[in-house]
């Protein structure tokens, strides 16, 4: 055996340049943070932006050299290219909208915009795995990170309970995972993905047992895209977590998660489709009723974009069930319109809020149009496309998604899928209501004027959801192109 074989080229390197500049970033964070007086910590946000935006150009880099690395376990192309540039866009946006939230709460630890990074290394792994032992290691990098920054302000109930579910329950699912993988590796001897669609389609493998295994899998999966019967966890999570850190959690994993369900789902499992189809039909239509039912009867803002967010991960399993290139595009393309979304949307409530949270209820929000009339205007755009109102991002989304559905003969979860949208409108549209039609009351009193950092953030993420509606073609030629079929 030739040990040179086996040591990394140069281009490997290059490959792996984002995982790189994230990881080194973040440990230069933590040094600082020991070194550092507090005077001087207002530096962390912007060598995380720093480190962000290398790690972006790292990312360009390494398509420009695509394949294999790491004796085939990373496989960078234009799918895991687009979901790394997209968790980095995340990741600078909510970077922006933390910076006041945290000095505002008087916690500007470096550790913070660290683990930041370092989830959003674990997401960067999931989305460029080609193995299903790496797809677990960047999902434990990632989780790890993201349990201690839901409970990341140490001295609030809310953070500390919201922290500790997340993590009970997400070990609980990573079990179901690794036991799937397990069950593949014995029923086909590689938990490599390329070579369990090869063994599959050789046909000697028994389908049932490789069917079970999909269905742990997919479990596993379910959790972190917090699909029925596996949501539970999302309204606790994002109601207790910082405000920033909710949006962060609704966006960034949940959009690796679905990056690595589509190409563990249409690789490994494309040759017995006919068995995970219908348990992602069904999944699909109960995420969608039980999040846009159960979000109409909250009164917390925060709860409502939770059981918002599951009612999307809906939505997206539509596309993910037609397993075609055309179903992994929109899916590719709803999730960068509702990262934009999601993420401006939560950071107008972090600056809302006050500190200490103290103004997350629906009818805090009466007012707001008087006294803040641009972040009133902000914050509807967002609304308006998670309704999916022309000229919007999430109009194109769900328009790319149903069509796709359509193509792949799947009416009548279109159908009901479109109902499921009407049904939202009503509860998306009351926020507005009593933004722009209720008198101010307390809450919306002495508003402090949003910072510099803040207002990035948010007329970045609206600017984003307009040009997606305005412009869709540029994504989703890319999306396209990158597609897996």
């Amino acid at each position: 055996m030739d040990i040179a074989n086996f040591l990394p080229t140069s281009a490997e390197y290059v490959r792996i340049l984002p995982e790189i500049v994230l990881t080194l970033t973040g440990v230069l964070i933590m040094f600082l943070e020991a070194v550092l007086s507090d005077d001087r910590k207002g530096i962390f946000a912007p060598l995380s932006i720093l480190g962000l935006l290398g790690a972006a150009a790292g990312a360009v880099a390494a398509y420009g050299d695509p394949g294999p690395a790491f004796q085939n376990m990373l496989t960078i192309d234009g799918f895991a290219t687009f979901f790394r540039i997209l968790t980095i866009a995340v990741g600078i946006l909510v970077v922006f909208s933390s910076t006041d939230y945290l000095r505002r709460e008087n916690s500007r630890g470096g550790e913070f915009y660290a683990l930041i990074l370092w989830s959003i290394v674990g997401q960067s792994i999931m989305v460029s795995a080609n193995e299903l032992i790496m797809i677990f290691i960047g999902l434990e990098i990632s989780s790890i990170a993201s349990y201690i920054l839901a409970g990341y302000l140490r001295d609030d109930s809310r953070n500390n309970e919201s922290a500790l579910k997340y993590f009970l329950l997400g070990s609980f699912a990573t079990a179901f995972l690794l036991y799937g993988v397990a069950w593949i590796y014995g029923t086909t001897g590689s938990t490599n993905l390329s070579v369990i669609r090869g063994a599959l389609l050789a046909g000697g493998e028994p389908t049932t047992l490789a069917s079970v295994a999909a269905a742990l899998i997919f479990i596993g999966f379910a959790f972190k895209i917090s699909a029925a019967p596996f949501q539970s966890w999302a309204p606790d999570v994002y109601q207790g977590a910082p405000a920033p850190i909710s949006g962060f959690l609704s966006v960034g994993p949940k959009a690796a998660a679905f990056a690595v369900l589509v190409r563990v789902f249409l690789t490994a499992f494309g040759p017995i489709t006919e068995s995970w189809v219908p348990l992602l039909w069904g999944v699909a239509l109960a995420t969608m009723i039980v999040g846009n039912f159960a979000a109409i009867m909250q009164s917390n803002i925060k709860r409502l974009l939770a059981y918002s967010s599951i009612a999307h991960a809906g939505y997206i399993l539509v596309a993910v069930t037609a397993h075609s290139g055309d179903g992994s595009a929109a899916v590719m393309f709803y999730l960068a319109a509702y990262a934009f979304t999601n993420v401006g949307a939560f950071a107008v409530i972090a600056y809302f809020s006050r500190k200490g949270e103290k103004y997350v209820g629906i009818d805090d929000f009466a007012g707001l149009a008087q006294r803040q009339p641009g972040m009133a205007a902000m914050l509807t755009i967002f609304l308006l496309s998670l309704i999916g109102v022309p000229l919007t991002g999430g109009f194109f989304g769900k328009f790319y998604i149903f069509k796709a559905a359509l193509d792949a003969h799947l009416v009548w979860l279109t159908v009901l899928g479109l109902l499921n949208s009407a049904v939202a409108a009503y509860y998306y549209l009351r926020v507005l209501v009593v933004m722009y039609f209720k008198e101010p009351g307390e809450s919306a009193e002495n508003l402090p004027s949003p910072g510099a950092a803040l207002r990035v953030a948010v007329y970045g993420s609206a600017i984003g959801t307009v040009l997606l509606g305005i412009f869709p073609g540029w994504v989703l030629d890319f999306a396209s192109k990158a597609a897996l079929r």
